[in-house]
């Protein structure tokens, strides 16, 4: 994208140029460690609540006009929202980190084969991580950076491929040359399990292009024991869902995940895991208190919840004319769990008892996925792929019997005015 977009800032108080970080070897690794840093802490949060909000799972609270504008969605939402534009630059910025990576590493690590193999894996990941998120919320994007503000763009599905790709790429170098213990332990970390975390996300976005074979192929090699966190130290580093939910409260959870009667069960203890009391009510609606995974500044979150991968073959199973009681058993595993799951979040449920169809069980997985998955920047990409009722033309705001506020984002203004191949907005 355009320059500024893709800059890249350094927390190093000497302030190394771009050149002098790129072309040495602890300049690269401080590039890669500061990259999975910024999205941890930065991207993720604009890819949890702002689609979160526009999603219904959380509600925007405070008088900042760019919060209210995301909150109301509908055909008016500016192209000067702030929001849209943090998701924008900050999965952007994600990216131009990797590139640089990937460009760089082969010359300057020629002779550091295992360091060299771990550092491009780490990027290819993470530009894979942040084309996904920009996939959620926006109709086109571009595969790439461009500091000359002439980037081509294109279609959704392409840049999932792309991702997929870069997913699979990451893989193949990871099993063609083992990365070193020095690139685990500087870079990854015990929380963070490399290639458990590459699989479960080539099963996310498989899924999400249509792919269900390969989404089905790489969940089944996500150990279910496989616990893949981003940690963080309270202060340098903080939760983002507890940041905004918590301190700076900005935005508040929607009682029952956001979802209109019939797609949540009472009975979920996955709804007393997630939300839990005081109480407030805000515009006729009653708003929980955040719990789950955002309890403290310094409290980790998942890169992924195991049973996502459970709920990936189910639904690729239905999706591809599969055996429905197969699809069954993956719902099953989720709905009565009660021991066992390496984050503690159960359903407690009794089995599924309704209709054995493809689109009751659909309708099932949709469910169990919006509890179990609650906040964690897939909700949006669910509702459309599932084929929940979109939001109305020209009525502003959405009424909140809508699942959803918009159907995809407007590009914002700082793109249009640098890049003359800016696609034309969606009309909602």
């Amino acid at each position: 994208m355009t320059g500024w977009h893709c800059k890249t800032e350094f927390l190093n108080p000497n302030k190394p140029s771009e050149q002098d970080i790129v072309t040495t070897r602890e300049g690269l690794i401080t590039l890669s460690i500061g990259m999975k840093a910024f999205y941890a802490d930065t991207a993720l949060e604009a890819l949890i609540v702002t689609p979160g909000t526009t999603a219904r799972e959380t509600k925007g609270i405070t008088t900042f006009t760019n919060i209210i504008e995301i909150e109301n969605g509908g055909s008016v939402l500016p192209t000067f929202n702030g929001n849209i534009l943090s998701l924008w630059s900050r999965m952007y910025r994600v990216m131009g980190m990797a590139e640089r990576v990937i460009e760089n590493a082969p010359t300057v690590l020629a002779n550091d084969n295992p360091m060299r193999s771990g550092l491009v894996a780490h990027a290819h990941l993470f530009k894979a991580m942040a084309l996904g998120a920009l996939a959620t919320g926006f109709e086109q994007v571009s595969l790439q950076t461009d500091r000359t503000g002439q980037a081509s763009f294109v279609p959704r599905q392409a840049a999932l491929e792309q991702a997929i790709t870069l997913l699979e790429q990451a893989d193949a170098l990871l099993t063609a040359t083992p990365p070193s213990a020095e690139f685990y332990t500087r870079l990854v970390g015990a929380d963070f399990k490399l290639r458990s975390t590459i699989n479960a996300y080539r099963a996310r976005f498989n899924l999400m292009a249509g792919k269900y074979a390969q989404a089905i192929a790489a969940a089944n090699l996500v150990s279910p024991d496989s616990m893949s966190r981003f940690v963080y130290d309270g202060a340098r580093l903080a939760n983002p869902v507890h940041r905004q939910l918590r301190i700076a409260n900005n935005y508040a959870p929607r009682s029952n995940f956001g979802l209109p009667a019939g797609l949540f069960d009472p009975a979920d203890a996955r709804l007393e895991f997630y939300l839990s009391l005081p109480n407030t009510v805000i515009g006729g609606e009653t708003l929980k208190t955040i719990k789950g995974f955002a309890q403290a500044n310094s409290a980790p979150l998942p890169v992924y919840l195991p049973d996502e991968m459970r709920l990936i073959r189910a639904e690729a199973i239905i999706r591809s004319g599969g055996v429905l009681t197969d699809a069954l058993a993956e719902i099953n595993a989720v709905r009565t769990q009660t021991t066992g799951d390496v984050f503690g979040v159960y359903a407690n449920l009794p089995a599924y008892a309704g209709p054995v169809t493809a689109d009751e069980l659909l309708l099932e997985v949709y469910r169990q996925r919006s509890a179990e998955l609650y906040l964690s920047g897939l909700r949006w990409e669910d509702n459309r792929r599932f084929g929940r009722p979109a939001p109305p033309a020209n009525v502003n705001p959405v009424p909140l019997t809508f699942e959803r506020s918009r159907n995809f984002y407007p590009y914002p203004d700082q793109e249009r005015l640098t890049n003359p191949q800016t696609p034309p907005d969606p009309a909602l």
